[in-house]
């Protein structure tokens, strides 16, 4: 098939028939009928991610390569910060940036075990996870509703001599009132990492300088798991306007190692074998040189390819989202005695991942969810709802080292008990969001 061709040429023969193929045998519209699954969630895509995918796979460079630089690269514009390094995913993100804050580099704002960071329970595990694991204290903070994000008011009584850092997400998509926040860390001279995996495309205003979320703190982190706002199979992201925080992020993700190489790549600093690091000989070779106790977090240059072709198209996710959350919002009106409808936060535009739905007293969620799901709509919780709760934390309740509650988390066990929420992906269409919220109406109503 091949034999008259150049190397290019069968290349694009190929790529034209991967582009015939997915356009043929994928994404075919179908027309939606009420009682149809719909997912909370769902890849959004056409041939552009299939031929990048198979275009790198055909080099077969594998690890991270030029697709690679070209998404951190251009992520980095997208969201006007200067470093992004790319991940193997969203809770490797959260890892690394915490553990970038465990460096000696950072001298007096390092991180150590036992220091505190200032969380929240209703969320995802992996916000908080590095941090037990590390050993350093979770102090616990009660959320708003109906914004779900922490309760600002609460931090001042949250803070000790011992903490360093907030660590929070902006909950499925609405920013946490950044302005309070950082008003409060930079009072008290600590980190800000923003766990904006769930929030990719949200804006905030503050100080008069509107920003996308996760630019505004010391580190942005994000995921492109399938269900979120873009996506690349596995993967995830952290980013940083600090070039010393730029160094160890990629240090940690990179095996700890102090050379700033890519990989197949040798000296560009051209001191290679000509320095002495910590007690090993003079002219050790710097590839083999760590100044961190690391990790490989890497992505593979074929997920970076499909997510090359998903930046492209990620301006216009962000506009249906939004597009998708206003109509469900104004289907669901009348429903205020018995539903607690999602607020933004002041000041933000959010990029919503979700539509959280929080029940009054006298309606019932297990029997809301189960009518929903009954009739073919996907529902989930509010992740962990109250990650206190949970069983792996089974053998650090009463010890006084391992976690700390501030106060009460009054709102976190709510939205344990009577929150879930739907989704607002951009592949719903207008009939997919009217049915579910008649649906939701019944469900509540009946």
């Amino acid at each position: 098939m091949f034999d008259n061709m150049t190397e290019q040429e069968a290349r694009q023969q190929i790529l034209e028939m991967v582009s015939q193929y997915c356009d043929t045998y994928h994404n075919k519209k179908k027309e939606f009928r009420p009682g149809d699954r719909i997912s909370y969630a769902s890849r959004v895509y056409d041939h552009e991610e299939m031929v990048n995918l198979v275009d790198s796979s055909l080099e077969f460079w594998l690890t991270s390569g030029r697709y690679t630089d070209e998404f951190e690269k251009g992520l980095s514009e997208y969201l006007g910060v200067k470093y992004c390094a790319l991940v193997n995913s969203g809770s490797s993100a959260n890892l690394v940036a915490f553990m970038t804050l465990t460096s000696p580099l950072l001298g007096d704002r390092q991180v150590k075990r036992g220091d505190e960071i200032i969380t929240v329970a209703a969320g995802f595990p992996t916000t908080v996870t590095p941090v037990i694991q590390y050993g350093a204290v979770p102090v616990f903070v009660d959320v708003t509703i109906p914004q779900y994000n922490i309760d600002v008011t609460k931090l001042e009584e949250a803070y000790s001599p011992k903490t360093k850092a907030v660590m929070i997400a902006h909950t499925l998509g609405n920013p946490f009132d950044l302005k309070a926040v950082k008003d409060f860390c930079r009072k008290h001279n600590l980190w800000l990492v923003e766990d904006n995996c769930d929030a990719l495309g949200s804006r905030y205003t503050i100080d008069g300088n509107t920003k996308f979320t996760g630019t505004i703190g010391d580190i942005g982190t994000s995921s492109f798991y399938p269900p979120h706002h873009m996506t690349m199979g596995e993967g995830g992201a952290v980013y940083t306007d600090n070039p010393l925080l730029n160094k160890i992020i990629r240090s940690f993700r990179d095996w700890g190692r102090d050379c700033v190489c890519p990989s197949g790549r040798d000296n560009l600093c051209g001191h290679r074998f000509d320095r002495q690091y910590g007690e090993l000989p003079l002219g050790y070779d710097h590839k083999y040189v760590y100044s961190h106790f690391g990790y490989n977090l890497k992505a593979t240059d074929m997920q970076a390819a499909v997510g090359c072709a998903q930046l492209k198209k990620f301006p216009s996710f962000v506009e249906r989202r939004k597009h998708n959350f206003a109509r469900l919002k104004a289907g669901l009106a009348g429903t205020e005695e018995k539903l607690i409808l999602p607020e933004a936060c002041e000041n933000s535009d959010p990029s919503w991942f979700g539509f959280l739905i929080t029940c009054k007293e006298g309606t019932d969620r297990n029997k809301a969810v189960q009518y929903i799901e009954e009739n073919g709509i996907q529902t989930r919780m509010l992740f962990a709802g109250n990650l206190t709760k949970h069983p792996c934390f089974d053998q650090m309740r009463g010890s006084k080292e391992g976690y700390r509650i501030c106060g009460d988390l009054k709102n976190t066990d709510r939205i344990m008990k009577d929150t879930f929420w739907v989704g607002v992906y951009p592949g719903m269409t207008d009939e997919m969001i009217d049915y579910m919220a008649g649906t939701i109406k019944k469900a509540v109503l009946i």
